[in-house]
């Protein structure tokens, strides 16, 4: 065969139209011949690499964003693509340095859409299927259960996104009709956590429920109330979020949310490629319920 029949078949031109039994004889020697592609060829032809880079910033690693790599990085290697994850702070430079590294396809900044103030985009923080609905599902869920004065615990003020999920759960106690929402930091080690709670309880006695910003911080909360002698849902009802495996092995067991995110990673990924998202709907997180509200 040609050159560029070859090449065609290889690189999966769209715009040629090539038989099928001549793709799988041209597939079936690439096979046969052990051939893979030379990166920085294809990146100089390209004009970029097939890398995706997925910045993620200390603080967001959970099950959410396992869940969503597994979407994206399953989607991208679908298409011939492969993702590269950096777990650190990332900086405008930082980000620079590895684009004019590896020169890849796109950046995709975890949680940028929630940052951005961008509240009705559902596939960031809308109030469907993203953050926004995510932080309505926490606190409805206590308001089912009888609870009108509720608190949310962050791990602390600077915590990326810990603004955002303040401003979607103040919104939704509003429109619940509750209480104005109060928030309280429950910091490490465990004797400063402890501290925290004994001075929230002390100024807002009223509280009866905590939402917590993760399964980490519920946890603590739980392990404040223990020393303090208090327990839930008797003294002070304590849902999570994000539901680690640590909060189904406490006692009480902890009530959190689940967010299946790989629909989102996928989503994500057709977006950096720039192809068509159409029949992929994310999973409607849900409650799973246990015994600490």
């Amino acid at each position: 065969m040609s050159r560029a029949t070859v090449s065609f078949v290889l690189n999966d031109d769209p715009n040629q139209t090539i038989s099928a039994a001549t793709r799988e004889r041209v597939q079936q020697a690439a096979r046969e011949l052990g051939y893979a592609p030379h990166g920085l060829a294809r990146a100089l032809r390209e004009g970029s690499s097939r890398v995706v880079v997925l910045n993620i910033d200390w603080g967001l690693e959970g099950n959410y964003s396992r869940s969503f790599v597994r979407g994206l990085d399953s989607e991208l290697a679908s298409h011939d693509h492969v993702l590269l994850v950096r777990h650190a702070h990332h900086t405008p430079r930082s980000t620079r340095q590895v684009i004019d590294a590896i020169t890849p396809r796109a950046v995709i900044q975890f949680a940028e859409p929630y940052r951005t103030g961008h509240d009705l985009d559902d596939r960031g923080g809308g109030w469907k299927d993203g953050l926004a609905a995510h932080a309505a599902l926490q606190i409805r869920h206590l308001a089912e259960h009888g609870h009108t004065h509720i608190a949310l615990a962050l791990p602390d003020p600077e915590t990326p996104l810990a603004d955002v999920r303040l401003r979607f759960a103040t919104r939704t106690a509003e429109h619940l009709g509750l209480a104005p929402l109060t928030s309280l930091v429950v910091p490490r080690p465990r004797e400063t956590g402890t501290d925290a709670v004994r001075a929230f309880r002390a100024a807002h006695s009223e509280v009866t429920a905590i939402a917590a910003f993760n399964d980490d911080v519920a946890l603590r909360t739980l392990t404040a109330l223990h020393d303090l002698g208090l327990g839930a849902p008797g003294d002070l009802a304590v849902i999570g979020f994000d539901d680690t495996e640590y909060g189904a092995l406490v006692t009480p067991a902890l009530t959190t949310v689940h967010i299946d995110a790989e629909s989102h990673g996928r989503l994500a990924a057709r977006a950096a490629l720039g192809l068509d998202s159409t029949g992929l709907e994310p999973v409607p997180a849900r409650v799973v319920v246990r015994d600490s509200v």
